[in-house]
């Protein structure tokens, strides 16, 4: 099982995704499946955090 493969099998697919059998160009993640009914979340990259957060309006913020 490659990473492609994990990745789909850990995470719901999004409303409106092709559910066809051709490699997306890049993974995709359901935000609910992301922040499991959290309005935010902490990302750890290069050994910095970033959080990750659902605005009051649904939109997403990326702060460091």
């Amino acid at each position: 099982m490659n990473n492609m493969d994990k990745i789909k099998n850990t995470f719901p697919r999004a409303e409106g995704v092709s559910q066809s059998g051709d490699t997306p160009t890049m993974p995709q993640i359901n935000s609910d499946a992301l922040f499991a009914g959290k309005r935010e979340l902490a990302i750890f990259h290069s050994d910095k955090e970033y959080r990750l957060r659902i605005t009051s309006k649904g939109k997403l913020i990326l702060t460091k």
